[in-house]
């Protein structure tokens, strides 16, 4: 891969940024520094600069020629609640937090791409980066579209990028269709009657009827669900009882945890028959059951005319490295909420072997500094094949 000149003389800036972004990690909605910095580097490089969308939110404007089209880009900024356990020079500063998802590395390369745009401003139309604060299940996305992110930013495409560990840094894949699951959390209360441990006659039980829920919880997705239909159910957080008081049954039991699924219907199944299994255990043991299914984020589905316009670009910089064929994560992302108001494609670039501490959300993972030319350098060309001069 031959990246310009003018990106590799600026690796260096990019590189130190980075790791200071690293070693300084904010979380959803606190990220003050971060954007303080991104901010101030949109201002140097000539951008108009908005600040505050979504309360930390940064969307800087690169506004070249008479061109009417509009296109989006957008990078995550905030860290994860947990320590980093890897010992690295620009480790993290701040107890408890870490940039354990590469959101350091995506702000880093958009910056990139901002400036080499400004300086070189060969296209004609208009380009929004948005540096986006609290992915991380805080619901940023929603947030910067709740407070009217497209009527200030009107886009006709948006796009996303994310590192992948156990692709090679030098490849990208850009698939067209479901790319990320819907994110969605459900809790359930069992409602019984609490007695001496000894005496199970008096009472009802909420445990055993738990229990019955738990081990029938992935007949849903085993034999409920389309088995061509892709879908998670998982029971993540269990409360009952204490454990100083062993022969005492409680009087409830709290369950919760995730469901995530790429199609609409199987997401709206999975709603329904959660919440048919726990009032149907409940009522099979005589007892009450409380349910609640929150809606968070949907699926990440890449629109076909935005992806083959993120291939075009990927194919120009990455040649044969360019995959077309890769599969879709479980995992969710609330760029879904940037998709669904404008054609959206969202690809993944190479964050090296996923061996040890290269996986996501791991203590030990970092951010691959030698992705961020090729991610710059993306970015750059998707804009001005976007965005034609003349075109």
């Amino acid at each position: 891969m031959s990246l310009p000149e003018e990106i590799v003389q600026d690796l260096p800036f990019l590189t130190s940024l980075r790791r200071n972004l690293h070693a300084h990690p904010e979380l959803g909605f606190e990220e003050e520094r971060t954007s303080g910095i991104v901010a101030t580097l949109l201002e140097e490089a000539g951008l108009k600069v908005h600040r505050g969308l979504g309360k930390t939110g940064v969307v800087g404007t690169l506004q070249v020629g008479n061109g009417t089209r509009s296109i989006g880009l957008r990078a995550d900024m905030d860290a994860l609640a947990m320590p980093e356990k890897a010992s690295r020079p620009y480790k993290s500063t701040i107890p408890g937090k870490m940039h354990a998802c590469g959101h350091d590395g995506h702000t880093t390369m958009l910056i990139g791409a901002a400036r080499h745009l400004a300086a070189k401003r060969g296209f004609s139309g208009t380009v929004h980066f948005i540096f986006q604060p609290a992915e991380e299940g805080r619901g940023g996305a929603h947030r910067m579209v709740e407070e009217g992110f497209f009527d200030m930013f009107p886009c006709d495409a948006v796009y996303g990028l994310h590192n992948m560990p156990g692709l090679d840094v030098d490849e990208m894949a850009v698939v067209e269709g479901p790319q990320l699951a819907s994110s969605d959390t459900w809790r359930v209360t069992f409602r019984g009657t609490g007695t001496h441990g000894a005496k199970p006659h008096l009472g009802k039980d909420p445990i055993t009827a738990a229990a019955t829920f738990l081990s029938s919880l992935q007949t849903i997705v085993g034999r409920v669900v389309d088995p061509l239909q892709p879908a998670v159910v998982s029971a993540c957080a269990l409360q009952a009882g204490d454990p100083n008081a062993l022969n005492v049954i409680p009087d409830t039991v709290e369950i919760g945890g995730t469901a995530r699924a790429y199609a609409p219907e199987v997401r709206d199944q999975l709603e329904r028959e959660i919440g048919r299994l726990a009032h149907g255990t409940a009522a099979m043991y005589g007892i009450a059951a409380d349910y609640h299914f929150e809606r968070r984020i949907p699926p990440v589905v890449n629109d076909a005319d935005a992806t083959a316009r993120a291939l075009k670009a990927a194919q120009a910089v990455f040649g044969e490295k360019a995959r077309t064929r890769f599969p879709p994560s479980t995992a969710g992302d609330d760029f879904a909420f940037f998709g669904q108001k404008a054609p959206g494609c969202y690809v993944w670039l190479g964050n090296g072997p996923a061996v040890d501490g290269a996986l996501h959300h791991n203590t030990a993972y970092d951010f691959a500094d030698d992705a961020i030319g090729s991610g710059v350098a993306f970015w750059t060309t998707l804009v001005q094949q976007e965005l034609r001069e003349g075109g």
